[in-house]
C-alpha cells in the first residue's frame, strides 16, 4: 500500500472562536496530502489533467475524535489503496505533535476523461507511477 505523511501547521483562519480547527478545513487537508503524496510519485493533478484524465471527488468520509487546535503541527497520513480501476481510494489519519489519533478519514475519487467528463479507467502510466513508488518504499 503507497503511503505518505505530510506535516501541516495549523493556521488561524482555519479554526473557530475557540481555536478550534472547523471540521470542515479536514478535507482541505486530505487533499494537501493526496495531492503531495502524487508529487512524490512523480505526477501532479495538473500534469494528470494535460494527459487527459480528471480525479473527481465521489465520496468523502470522516470521523472526529479529538479536536485540532490553531499553530498545531498536524501529521496528515494518506494511503492509496492499491490497483484502482475507475475509482482511486485514499485513506487518512490525522495526528497532533503528541502522537493522538484526531481524525480519520476516506476518499474515492473517480476517474474521468478530461475532455467528455466520462467515467475511465485509471490509466496504466498512473498505475506504473504508483507501483514504482510501492517499490521504492519497500
Amino acid at each position: 500500500m503507497l503511503q505518505t505523511d505530510v506535516k501541516i501547521r495549523v493556521r488561524y483562519n482555519e479554526t473557530d472562536k475557540m481555536g478550534i480547527v472547523h471540521h470542515s478545513n479536514y478535507v482541505y487537508y486530505y487533499e494537501m496530502a493526496r495531492t503531495e503524496m502524487m508529487r512524490r510519485m512523480g505526477i501532479s493533478y495538473r500534469e494528470m489533467e494535460e494527459r487527459g484524465v480528471m480525479l473527481v471527488v465521489r465520496e468523502v468520509h470522516s470521523v472526529y475524535y479529538a479536536p485540532a487546535h490553531y499553530d498545531e503541527i498536524l501529521n496528515v497520513r494518506v494511503r492509496m489503496l492499491p490497483d484502482p480501476k475507475v475509482k482511486v481510494t485514499f485513506e487518512y489519519e490525522i495526528f497532533n505533535e503528541a502522537g493522538t489519533l484526531l481524525n480519520t478519514g476516506q476518499v474515492v475519487l473517480a476517474s474521468v476523461n478530461a475532455t467528455t467528463r466520462r467515467p475511465c479507467r485509471v490509466p496504466q502510466w498512473f498505475l506504473d507511477l504508483s507501483r514504482e513508488e510501492r517499490t521504492l518504499m519497500e
